[in-house]
């Protein structure tokens, strides 16, 4: 396909500007500007809409194909809850309006939805309250750990300088410790894919703040151990973390508050129906026990015994602000709408579904690739293959061959205990035809990586770009557009 600059000729245009009516001038100085025209391209509108949209249609999603993105949930988003996202009321409203004014009311809706999301989430994920202030699942992870610090701060406990991470944890959660001050140490993982009790025991001083516990895990799997490991940190002096990236696997049948975790953050776009990938847009709630909720983000959406909601900003003891006005509010509109939508019996069908499917994929695959844990599965699967590596194919070319048959790759090479890892999350949106033709096109694979390896290799073979030098596009990127 061509670039945009390729496309244009001289002299054509896309649109026609008014003459000018005032003096034409510039206020960049001589020596600033341009030594000649820019190369731009001269285009008409028709060839632009038409680039525009050939390249749209090149792109992968989940409205255009399967999309086993391990540990992303990425499931499919009613387009109900995009048009109430879009309702006037709420679209065009401004977070500067006042709460009042002339006895009328200007923003008690968003507040109302607001204050209604944070006590379903609280009483969904066993909270006694949540701030919906984060703006993705790593800032709900930094904003929870700087609670676990206030609090510890508050006790005049400052000895506490370590966390602790499982090695099966999410990936972000050393950087999110990281920055709110902490020192790391990694906790392995047992020959069941669970924490390892003993060396966590060892492990716990007085110098631990706490443990950031991926719940499920990164490798699909539940820790059957977990309020233990809550109890074992509590009689330390720690708090327990829950990091709820993959909470989609547990909705509606477990509340994390209730097996001894302290604060959690929650993904609302991956398991409350807002579409994400792309680098947005995403919201990152965090829900706290009793003890943490003084140390909570301003300002705080509190009800009224008029019936009415406020903001409150009057929190001695809060870690302040940690996002701009209340929260991603069109995330959070999304996910207050897919909540009254299903309630709580339609959320345990969606956890039960999206296990099932996990594992439907797991039985199906597992004669073919390798697992390092072989237990059932949550919401994904983690194979490996390092079977195949045999013949010389990796998790990376069967990634790329999955992209010739119309799949979106899963995740690869993470978790990291598991080497040449494809960590597979079908959702509970994919119907049972879908699964049956990812699955057809996994075994295809593998029984090529095994008769004719160097085909694995080559692949995409159907894409505008083919196979890429990618450590080389890596440490060496070609930036400059051609003109």
């Amino acid at each position: 396909m061509k670039l945009i600059y390729e496309i244009g000729r001289t002299g054509r245009t896309g649109t026609v500007l008014p003459s000018l009516d005032v003096p034409q001038s510039s206020a960049v100085p001589m020596a600033l500007r341009r030594s000649a025209t820019a190369a731009l391209p001269e285009v008409s509108e028709q060839e632009t809409v038409r680039h525009f949209t050939n390249l749209s249609r090149m792109n992968m999603s989940v409205d255009t194909n399967f999309y086993p993105l391990g540990s992303c949930t990425m499931k499919y988003n009613p387009r109900l809850h995009e048009k109430v996202v879009r309702l006037p009321g709420f679209a065009d409203l401004h977070p500067l309006l006042p709460q009042l004014r002339h006895g009328a009311t200007l923003t008690q809706g968003a507040l109302t939805v607001l204050y209604e999301t944070e006590r379903m989430l609280s009483e969904l994920l066993g909270f006694a309250q949540t701030t919906m202030q984060p703006m993705a699942g790593a800032h709900g992870e930094l904003t929870g750990v700087m609670l676990i610090a206030a609090y510890h701060k508050a006790r005049k406990d400052h000895a506490r300088k370590i966390m602790l991470i499982p090695d099966a944890a999410h990936g972000t959660n050393p950087a999110s410790a990281t920055v709110a001050g902490y020192t790391t140490k990694t906790v392995p993982s047992d020959p069941e894919g669970n924490v390892d009790l003993a060396a966590l025991k060892e492990m716990l001083s007085p110098e631990v703040a706490g443990i950031m516990l991926t719940c499920p895990n990164t490798l699909g799997l539940f820790d059957p151990n977990v309020k233990e490991i809550c109890s074992l940190v509590h009689a330390a002096g720690g708090l327990c973390y829950c990091d709820g990236a993959n909470f989609n696997a547990i909705i509606g049948r477990v509340r994390p508050g209730d097996i001894g975790f302290d604060v959690m953050h929650v993904n609302l776009h991956k398991s409350f129906a807002t579409p994400h990938g792309g680098g947005g847009p995403g919201a990152g709630p965090v829900g706290v026990s009793s003890a943490l909720v003084p140390f909570l983000p301003v300002s705080r959406v509190v009800s009224r015994n008029d019936g009415s909601c406020a903001l409150e900003y009057d929190c001695p003891q809060s870690i302040g602000y940690i996002a701009p006005f209340y929260g991603n509010f069109g995330v959070i509109l999304r996910a207050y709408a897919y909540l009254l939508t299903l309630g709580r019996k339609g959320l345990v069908r969606v956890s039960e579904n999206a296990v099932l499917n996990a594992n439907y994929i797991m039985a199906s695959l597992k004669d073919l690739y390798d697992r390092k844990y072989d237990r059932v599965c949550m919401h994904e699967c983690v194979f490996s293959a390092s079977r195949q590596v045999k013949n010389g194919v990796h998790a990376l070319d069967i990634a790329k061959a999955l992209i010739d048959r119309g799949i979106h790759p899963p995740t690869i090479y993470f978790p990291l205990i598991v080497p040449e890892a494809l960590m597979i999350e079908p959702t509970e949106t994919e119907s049972r035809d879908e699964l049956n033709n990812f699955i057809a096109a996994m075994r295809e694979i593998a029984e090529l990586a095994d008769k004719s390896p160097e085909k694995v290799k080559e692949c995409p073979l159907t894409t505008p770009v083919k196979r890429l030098d990618e450590t080389t596009a890596a440490r060496k990127p070609d930036l400059v557009l051609p003109l």
